[in-house]
Order: C-alpha cells, then sequence, then structure tokens
C-alpha cells in the first residue's frame, strides 16, 4: 500500500479549460499513459454540457477507450448528466459545490443550498461512489475569504447526503499552511480518511500546503500531471498541483507513492504538445532532463 493516496485529475480538471481541442484517442493515451506510471485513481472527465465545457463534450466517446486497471470516475453536475453517466455504466462520479453562493452561481447557477437539493437525489439514485468538490474553502473570486465554519457546514451538509469523500479545494491558489491548520481545527471530529486535498499552485504554496496536511494526518491528495488545469470561472487562477511534484515532495519524504516519476513526466507530454505548452511543473522538468 502507497503512504499516500493521489487522486489524478488531469483528464478532467487539468483539459477543461483549454481552448485547443485534444483528441479523444489523445485523451485516452494519456489515461493509458498514466495508469503506466502507476496512477490507479484518475478522474477522466465530465458530463457537463458540451456547451459549457466543450473539451470535454466527448465523454460518451472516451469512456469505452478506457484502459483496463483503473479506477475511473467523473463530474456529474446534476440530474441529467447523471442519467449520461449511468448509461455507460460509471461506477464513481463526483460532485461538485462550493462554501460560496457566489461561486456556485457564476459556475453551475445555482447556490450552494440548490446545488445541495440536487445532489442528494443524485445520490439517492446513484448506488456506486460519490465524492463530493467543495470549492473555494479559503477564498472565493467574488466573495472574498471565507470562514471555515462555513466550510464545515457544507462539508457535515453532503455527509448527511451520503458521500462517501470530500474533496477540499483551493480553487484560486491563495491558501498557506496556516489556513490549512485552522481549517482542520474546524474539521475536528471527522473521519480523516474521507477528506482528499485539491491544491491550486497559483502562488507556489501548494506542496507547502500539503507538507501541513501531511502533518496533521491527511494522506489524499488530487493533483495533475504536469500542472495542467486552472479554473475557468476564477480569473487568473493557475494550475493545479503538478502530480510530478507532489510524487517528488512524498518520495524524498520518505513517503511511498506508487508512482514511477520518470514515466509520469513522460506521460503528459503529448497532450503538451497538442496544447502548445512547455512541459512548466520543476520535478517534471528535473525528470526529463536527467532521463
Amino acid at each position: 500500500m502507497a503512504d499516500i493516496r493521489i487522486v489524478e485529475v488531469s483528464p478532467r480538471d487539468g483539459l477543461q479549460n483549454e481552448a485547443i481541442a485534444v483528441p479523444t484517442e489523445q485523451k485516452a493515451q494519456l489515461i493509458a499513459n498514466l495508469l503506466k506510471a502507476g496512477l490507479k485513481e484518475i478522474e477522466v472527465s465530465s458530463f457537463v454540457s458540451p456547451k459549457w465545457v466543450p473539451q470535454l463534450g466527448d465523454v460518451e466517446d472516451l469512456w469505452p477507450m478506457l484502459p483496463p486497471g483503473g479506477i475511473y470516475s467523473t463530474l456529474v453536475p446534476n440530474e441529467k448528466g447523471l442519467e449520461r453517466a449511468q448509461a455507460l455504466g460509471v461506477e464513481r462520479i463526483a460532485l461538485f459545490t462550493a462554501a460560496s453562493d457566489a461561486f456556485t452561481q457564476k459556475n453551475i447557477n445555482m447556490t450552494v443550498e440548490q446545488s445541495l437539493e440536487v445532489f442528494a437525489r443524485i445520490r439517492s439514485n446513484f448506488k456506486g461512489f460519490v465524492r463530493g468538490y467543495v470549492s473555494t474553502i479559503f477564498e472565493c473570486p467574488y466573495a472574498g475569504r471565507i470562514e471555515p465554519s462555513r466550510v464545515r457546514e457544507v462539508i457535515d451538509r453532503l455527509l448527511e447526503i451520503g458521500v462517501d469523500e470530500i474533496s477540499l479545494g483551493d480553487t484560486i491558489g491563495v491558501g498557506v499552511p496556516q489556513e490549512v491548520k485552522q481549517l482542520h481545527t474546524e474539521l475536528s471530529g471527522l473521519d480523516q480518511s474521507k477528506i482528499v486535498w485539491h491544491f491550486h499552485d497559483t502562488r507556489g504554496t501548494a506542496i507547502a500546503n500539503v507538507a501541513a496536511a501531511l502533518d496533521l494526518g491527511y494522506n489524499s491528495f488530487d493533483s495533475s500531471a504536469a500542472g495542467l488545469g486552472g479554473c475557468p470561472y476564477a480569473k487568473g487562477a493557475g494550475g493545479n498541483l503538478a502530480t510530478e511534484d507532489l510524487v517528488y515532495f512524498a518520495e524524498r519524504s520518505g513517503l511511498s507513492t506508487g508512482v514511477d516519476l520518470n514515466l509520469l513526466a513522460q506521460a503528459s507530454l503529448p497532450i503538451l504538445t497538442t496544447l502548445q505548452k512547455p512541459p512548466t511543473a520543476k520535478a517534471q522538468l528535473a525528470a526529463l532532463a536527467s532521463s
């Protein structure tokens, strides 16, 4: 067993905001490369309307192409999305809300309360594994700072609905370790195994936040190969925590990840070429230079 658990989100969160269309076959190859590198849990796409996120409009074509051996999940924004997912036999889904009404209004055109009402119906109609995303855990680009108590309220509601785990997102990448500690204090009494941290690296603090979370006893993190991603609803939001950086930090700290860093560094190169982007993740660059 690995000492830390990594949920790879580059095929969904990493690509959703990219303007250059990535061929479905190349997405499938990325997922195969990630699997070969040792990443087992992969969020592969979303059943959001192609009108809003064209990049992920090929999920029905992508799903049958997924290589065996992975633990695959998709984002489901509403009941229509659930119907599409169930038609494909999807067994793990993710639901998206936030700690800020202003953010959910911009993102899914609902208040937080309205989103939770929809999620309760989805949970009752879906018997598989359900993750709940809570975005803007430290700050909202529209409403400002978020109180830890508000985050706890949303978490408690999601757990009442019956989600299996909660992913806590620093959506615009403002957080620092002290804020991780403050939120942890607010989470007193919760089962830590149900909490996953989702840090963005907009200001270069993602790894510092990982270190703080590890010190507090958490071991599950979302990350994205090559640091791909950002948030289409948060102006200036940088990419996700790079999986390469997370793997390097964990392994160098004596924690096993089950991931081959050299294979991982290569996994996203075809996608980066298509997107006309050079590698920028520091541990990826270092691995590529030494291979």
